[in-house]
């Protein structure tokens, strides 16, 4: 009986410091560097989030966060809507209350709409309770149970409230990072970044916002056309049915 109980705890203690390494490791990731294609392994450690969409077709799944901005958003649209590309906004609640037309022609033109937070809140350096209320407050705005955490930072408690919720949320991450929010790169290699790791199914973040615009601007249009020359559909994200 001692044994058992010995061991009990030592599994125990060692189950934890395996948890608290992997997330130390994590945290690591995250804030020194980021990966462009998001590695296999890691969506593999959080199976309840959409990395990718499973598909053998020539589809692509373009996202756009921080909007609606009055400029960049609208720059957006006007480019999706000459090749009627389809693509997911996930949008700031405050930026909607601001942008309303904006918005509204998001949805009218047959585009999909996600929770982005009100605040645009970095959940990992906010209080849960807080976190979930700026999520709540920014669904009076954005009619949608898609969402993406701000940064993509979001702890293991507030993921299992948000998924076992009566209507829950899909938590869509990405498969590929365009990087049009780094400083450090060129438009160049921001452009490399989505023509040599994107794919079948492929989850493409850009960003429709100022700090983003100039590379973003660049990118899109290029991304587009070489995309839709190959083949490829620019789809949205909306249909939970075929999302596991």
């Amino acid at each position: 009986m001692w044994y058992s109980k010995s061991a009990s705890k030592y599994f125990v203690y060692t189950n934890l410091l395996q948890k608290q390494l992997f997330n130390l490791v994590f945290h690591f990731i995250c804030v020194m560097f980021y990966f462009v294609k998001m590695p296999s392994w890691i969506q593999r450690m959080f199976p309840k989030m959409l990395w990718k969409i499973n598909t053998t077709e020539k589809r692509i799944y373009l996202t756009f966060d921080d909007g609606p901005h009055p400029d960049h958003t609208v720059f957006v649209l006007d480019e999706l809507k000459k090749v009627n590309a389809k693509a997911t906004f996930f949008c700031i609640g405050k930026n909607v209350l601001q942008y309303p037309a904006i918005y509204k022609r998001i949805i009218e033109e047959g585009h999909a709409v996600g929770n982005h937070t009100f605040n645009h809140l970095n959940g990992k350096k906010t209080n849960d309770a807080l976190y979930l209320n700026d999520i709540f407050e920014a669904s009076k705005y954005i009619d949608s149970q898609l969402f993406r955490p701000p940064y993509g930072r979001i702890s293991a408690f507030q993921t299992k409230l948000l998924i076992n919720k009566t209507n829950p949320y899909k938590i869509v991450m990405w498969t590929v990072l365009s990087g049009d929010f780094d400083q450090t790169i060129t438009k160049e290699r921001c452009l490399e970044n989505v023509l040599f790791k994107a794919d079948n199914g492929s989850i493409i973040v850009f960003h429709d916002s100022e700090k983003a615009a100039f590379k973003m601007r660049f990118v899109l249009p290029r991304v587009i056309q070489q995309f839709h020359e190959k083949g490829y559909f620019f789809e949205k994200i909306d249909d939970l049915s075929y999302i596991k």
